[in-house]
């Protein structure tokens, strides 16, 4: 799902106008980023949490030029699913058939 089928769905479930909706969700993503860059954490109950995590420095390898590099300690995003938006997805998939690639011809489809 992209972020235009999420304004829709959202718009058409609600029956706000879809530019309301988009405002929102614009102005929510907007205030994540900003937190999240000021090294703040935001806690949305039954949700997630979006959380800094910090990475160590360390030495990568450039193949290219094939030398060493060292790479700084740093801070990346992330997503933490809270335990009810975990079990809710896992709820979820347990009842939708899952096929790997290339079990569609194994199955026997009448």
């Amino acid at each position: 799902m992209r972020k235009a089928d999420l304004i829709h769905n959202i718009s058409e479930k609600t029956g706000i106008p879809r530019l309301d909706v988009l405002v929102s969700i614009e102005t929510m993503l907007k205030e994540v980023k900003e937190s999240l860059a000021k090294g703040e954490n935001i806690y949305i109950r039954g949700f997630g949490s979006f959380i800094t995590k910090k990475r160590a420095a360390k030495i990568g390898r450039n193949i290219k030029k094939n030398t060493a590099v060292q790479i700084p300690a740093h801070f990346i995003p992330a997503f933490k699913p809270a335990k009810e938006f975990m079990h809710e997805v896992k709820k979820l998939q347990l009842n939708t058939p899952i096929i790997e690639d290339g079990a569609e011809e194994m199955m026997d489809v009448r």
